[in-house]
């Protein structure tokens, strides 16, 4: 095996620990992490794992900012570990994309750029969710846009949605750092803010009456990105 993937499994481990150990994630939640990860990196190499590293961080800082006064108001997203289930819920498709990337490695390009569609859109509802109930002046229900109340599913804030959008371009920035600036940035902007959208959606209708649940949800917002970017491609 080369050296270069020698120490990335080294560090793979040692982030999978570390993230154990912190209390980031749960057992389950740290090796399944840990197997995503080298999906990732075996279809994408470094850009993949470099998305799956700028979500990681900035969903983390958005979690722990402000915890106290967001578990006052009991309105913080996720506990402060991380499942297995929730874990797969964001990182599920971009390990498939992986490792379709492997199996069909002339369409490795298209793969990259549908797994960061699929993080923006992962990133966006994370820090949407986690600081818009923090820095949110007004809130409303994304179906009728009425006035509605803080925390509950489908209830987006200006100030979130923007929050949102710059963690969608956060990831297109790791994207373009490696492929370039062009039009690919705005694809993986606006398809993970469509992503983003899409969970606030599905969060008002069958997440508040119970048909669904926040993995499920998550994992359908990251699926909807995708979806967005194959037709922002075609178009």
């Amino acid at each position: 095996m080369p050296i270069p993937q020698i120490v990335f499994l080294i560090l793979l481990i040692a982030a999978s620990y570390a993230s154990y150990k912190t209390g980031k994630l749960t057992e389950g939640g740290a090796i399944t992490g840990g197997f995503i990860g080298l999906c990732i990196y075996l279809g994408t190499g470094y850009t993949g794992i470099s998305m799956l590293a700028v979500f990681f961080v900035l969903s983390i800082l958005a979690t722990s900012h402000k915890k106290r006064e967001k578990r006052y108001l009991g309105e913080a997203e996720h506990p402060q570990k991380r499942d297995a289930r929730q874990v797969l819920a964001n990182g599920g498709l971009p390990a498939i994309l992986g490792i379709l990337a492997v199996t069909m490695p002339d369409n490795t390009l298209l793969a990259t750029v549908f797994m960061a569609a699929a993080f923006a859109s992962a990133t966006a509802d994370t820090l949407s969710s986690e600081l818009g109930t923090v820095y949110g002046r007004r809130f409303y229900n994304i179906l009728n846009l009425k006035p509605d109340e803080k925390g509950m599913d489908g209830v987006i804030s200006l100030e979130g949605t923007l929050i949102g959008i710059a963690g969608s371009a956060a990831i297109a920035c790791v994207y373009s750092f490696t492929f370039g600036w062009n039009g690919t940035f705005f694809n993986i902007l606006i398809a993970g803010t469509i992503g983003n959208m899409a969970d606030s959606v599905l969060g008002a209708t069958l997440e508040r009456k119970g048909y669904m649940n926040n993995n499920e949800v998550n994992f359908l917002n990251t699926f909807t990105a995708v979806l967005a970017s194959c037709l922002l491609l075609l178009l």
